[in-house]
């Protein structure tokens, strides 16, 4: 039997800012001669200033009555609930575009009437309970990165509606080196993590662009991929067991590598955004730190081959840790933000691949990789540029920010489909956004890069950047509807890794069918009769 394990606690995580992605003290200032070209490809206004005072905001008014504010001020301790408007507005939603655009609008924005900040999976349980008897909403939050409307305080018909916070759940609480196992309480973000596991000569693995500020619970629940995933596999592959709290009480779900003792509910969860339970604990695999990394990037000639030689590669499970494919469009955008790039890249498309492990596998895998590759087309830019991609990966949003602070539009999404249908479905929805933005008088750039691979197919993620019009809130949401009625059109997924949330909601129903609807409103209804959790989300 093993010997107790004392609980392990990270070192405090950031808040990020209310109003952009992430710390203040990764703040991105364009350059003169970016903002050159926003100026004349894009015809950006960069001269107007788009920040407002946090003194200005308007948030709507709490509803919370005075006997439910002081039972569950009772429940998580009064110095863990809070109703201030500072707390309440870091809490009024996630961090897509949409989001970070309502922050600076001065009509009034909707907040939760309060914020709880529970210290133990019991907590969870009884303010589930409570507010379930009570019929209060409940909307759970991680990181609060949610880029899909994830984490918005919809009250839906219920009075009133409270954020469950749980920044204090950040502990490893287990660890099996033996089998190659931990478990770690769900607010335990990316950093914390690796922090924990590293102190015991082990990591995850698990990089999503998130990864910042994200966590465990959320990965769980979103079904988030991270950068390595070729090598890793995505989150779900590496989740060994979920403990969950629910309006009905505990769930556990996991408990050996592999069981046929009916359906595996940890599926369940895995994706559930929040709508069926609060994920409290996590068991994860993980693997020894690596000992070395070789860093590797390839130029080829056009997208149609660069995604073949991926193609290749997963067909033959020849995989580095990372596999990522920019576009043209892509490539020179990239190329033009960062002149240190590294390397002497000609024009084609970027492909970026990292091998890391033991020193023979990573020896003998990028020998691999590096024989397909140039037999697929590929042409060798050493590893300058694979290493500029590593030092800034978790930069993208920060750089966002940037642009919105301008007069730019910039916002992200993804999908999935076969490698046969790759190519269409990348050129329907480069479409689908370019006609809709050009009517709208912005026309875009629109770039796209393969991050994930599968032996099967690939995702596509694509940025879009603009001038913002003079109502950007209804110009993305235009042409968030364009993109969306493409993708479906197209015969890709709705959402790969950012999961369904609020914003993609209106084409759950042409993927999943109206009898999938079913299920999972029954699903719901066991768990969850009152619906008292994140109304308006993944269920409706």
């Amino acid at each position: 039997m093993n010997a107790p394990f004392t609980p392990q606690h990270p070192d405090e995580a950031p808040t990020m800012a209310w109003d952009a992605w992430g710390t203040e003290d990764r703040r991105i200032e364009l350059s003169a001669r970016v903002l050159d070209l926003l100026e004349q490809a894009l015809g950006v206004d960069t001269g107007r200033d788009r920040v407002l005072p946090e003194a200005d905001v308007r948030l709507s008014p709490g509803r919370l009555r005075p006997e439910h504010r002081d039972e569950l001020a009772r429940i998580v301790g009064r110095d863990h609930f809070a109703d201030d408007d500072r707390t309440r507005l870091r809490h009024a939603g996630g961090k897509s575009t949409l989001d970070l655009l309502r922050r600076r609008s001065r009509a009034e924005q909707d907040a939760p009437d309060a914020v709880l900040f529970p210290g133990s999976h019991e907590e969870v349980v009884a303010v589930l309970s409570y507010c379930s008897t009570e019929a209060i909403a409940v909307v759970p939050f991680g990181g609060g990165t949610s880029v899909v409307g994830g984490v918005d305080p919809v009250r839906g018909r219920f009075e009133a509606v409270v954020t469950v916070d749980l920044r204090r759940l950040t502990a490893l609480t287990s660890l099996d080196p033996v089998s190659g196992l931990a478990t770690l309480q769900a607010g335990a973000t990316g950093p914390q993590t690796e922090q924990l596991l590293a102190a015991h000569g082990f990591s995850l693995g698990h990089f999503p662009q998130s990864y910042r500020h994200a966590t465990l619970g959320g990965f769980a629940v979103t079904r988030s991929a991270g950068q390595a995933s070729a090598g890793y596999g995505r989150f779900e592959d590496m989740v060994d067991h979920l403990v969950v709290a629910t309006p009905r009480g505990t769930l556990r779900a996991g408990r050996a590598p592999a069981s046929a003792a009916g359906p595996d509910l940890r599926r369940l969860f895995l994706g559930s955004e929040g709508t069926l339970g609060i994920v409290t604990e996590v068991g994860v695999r993980i693997h020894p730190v690596p000992a070395t990394t070789a860093f590797r990037a390839w130029s080829f000639p056009d997208f149609a081959t660069g995604a073949a030689a991926l193609r290749t590669l997963a067909g033959t499970g020849a995989l580095p840790t990372v596999l990522r494919l920019s576009d043209e469009a892509e490539t020179g955008m990239n190329l033009a933000l960062h002149e240190n790039i590294g390397g002497d890249a000609p024009g084609g498309c970027l492909a970026v691949t990292t091998v890391e492990g033991s020193e023979a596998h990573v020896r003998a895998r990028a020998a691999e990789v590096a024989a397909l590759l140039a037999a697929s087309g590929g042409t060798d830019l050493g590893d300058g540029p694979a290493r500029a991609w590593q030092h800034g990966r978790f930069d993208a949003p920060h750089l966002r920010d940037a642009l919105l602070r301008v007069g730019a539009l910039a916002e992200t999404l993804e999908t999935a489909t076969t490698w046969s249908n790759l190519l269409s479905l990348r050129a329907s929805v480069t479409e689908a956004l370019t006609a809709d933005l050009t009517a709208q008088g912005t026309p875009p750039l629109v770039m796209c890069h393969i991050s994930h691979t599968y032996p099967t197919g690939a995702s596509l993620y694509f940025t879009v950047v603009c001038a913002q019009s003079d109502d950007p809130i209804a110009q993305w949401s235009r042409a968030k509807r364009a993109a969306g009625d493409a993708i479906v059109a197209a015969g890709g997924t709705i959402t790969h890794h950012h999961a369904v949330g609020r914003d993609h909601l209106p084409w759950l129903e042409a993927e999943v069918g109206d009898l999938g609807l079913d299920v999972l409103a029954a699903v719901k209804n066991a768990i969850d009769p009152r619906g008292i959790l994140s109304p308006g989300k993944l269920i409706g």
